[in-house]
């Protein structure tokens, strides 16, 4: 990818005025220990580029370190990666497999969602061959996951074989819109209005892995389950 060479003080000057919108192929910085590349950038024979069009970012990161980064509504800055909690929606269920789409990472809010496949051998941690992946979820139930290295270029696999994975929130069929059920064990949740029990893979909820915004929990937390326990 080429280049239109260094920013003139006079373009910097307009850059600013015009909100620093950049190019892709424009110089932003040297890159040196002062200054790393970020989303929206790359780097070339010691300087940062542009890769898109859009906003130049310059902030401070935890190490006193400058991120240089292109801001561009088109162009997510978080993606899903291996090893990370997402938070997905159910949307379909068979004896083989769970898919659905993952709309945030940790409590970040995905620009756009993505697909997952949760296979029926990495719903849970044991007794694997006895699964039933319908007893587990169902479509438009709100997961947790661990993202798993990926094996196929257009799903991202998932796992919830962990305790602090699997529903976060659901319906129970037939209840009220907007009515969400209470786990009531590890492997069932009940409708507060209907009372109907379903079979689910419960998650012991951590607050920082959800977005508790979009996802609201309401009553629907772990903590009774695990004064049970106790």
């Amino acid at each position: 990818m080429g280049s239109t060479g260094p920013i003139d003080p006079q373009i910097k000057e307009k850059m600013k005025e015009m909100g620093k919108i950049c190019i892709p192929g424009m110089r932003l910085s040297l890159l040196n220990k002062e200054n790393i590349a970020g989303p929206g950038t790359y780097e070339l024979r010691g300087y940062i580029y542009a890769s898109l069009a859009g906003v130049l970012k310059m902030e401070k990161n935890e190490n006193d370190v400058t991120v240089v980064s292109v801001d561009s509504p088109k162009t997510p800055s978080i993606l899903p990666k291996t090893g990370d909690i997402v938070t997905a929606k159910v949307t379909v269920v068979n004896p083989r497999m769970v898919q659905c789409v993952i709309l945030c990472v940790g409590p970040s809010v995905l620009v756009r969602p993505y697909r997952g496949i949760l296979k029926k051998e990495d719903i849970k941690a044991t007794e694997k061959d006895k699964v039933d992946p319908y007893k587990c979820f169902r479509p438009s139930d709100v997961i947790l996951a661990r993202v798993l290295p990926m094996t196929e270029i257009h799903w991202y696999h998932l796992s919830t074989a962990e305790n602090e994975l699997g529903v976060a929130i659901a319906t129970a069929e037939g209840s009220p819109q907007g009515v969400s059920m209470v786990p009531i064990s590890w492997s069932e949740m009940q409708c507060p209005k209907t009372l109907v029990k379903e079979s689910r893979k419960v998650a012991r909820i951590i607050p920082e892995y959800i977005n508790q915004t979009l996802f609201p929990m309401g009553d629907n937390n772990t903590n009774k389950l695990e004064e049970r326990k106790d």
